[in-house]
């Protein structure tokens, strides 16, 4: 969501510390698997103990060609009258962030429909 929310804000940026203008950033991922099978991850005492995670291991600028717009009297304007914008697409990044937040929301669904399995099959025993 940060990384979203900061291309989100810099989408008018056409200068940078690095020079030129802002570049889109993305995030990769990695799968952090867990060698136990199912049974034995069920039967750990410590929830936290060797959970399967998502993990990011990169977060990388955007390669494209900055968005070119005929803006003369910009102070960033080249000889032509040109002035380089970041190419970021507003809608892919609102579609990009409403999928974040339901995968989010997925996983607490699933995390508390676990939780109430467990404690129905407590009151199973009684």
């Amino acid at each position: 969501m940060n990384t979203i929310s900061s291309n989100i804000a810099n989408i008018n940026t056409t200068r940078t510390p690095e020079g030129g203008p802002y570049r889109r950033k993305d995030i990769v991922f990695e799968a952090m698997p867990d060698a136990r099978n199912f049974g034995e991850i069920l039967g750990v005492t410590d929830p936290k103990a060797n959970v399967q995670r998502v993990q990011v291991t990169d977060i990388i600028s955007d390669t494209k060609a900055p968005m070119m717009k005929y803006e003369p009297d910009h102070p960033d304007a080249n000889e032509e009258g040109y002035v380089a914008y970041p190419n970021i697409n507003l809608m892919e990044e609102m579609t990009n962030m409403i999928q974040a937040t339901r995968a989010y929301e997925a996983n607490v669904s699933s995390l508390q429909a676990a939780k109430d399995m467990a404690l129905s099959s407590l009151e199973i025993g009684r």
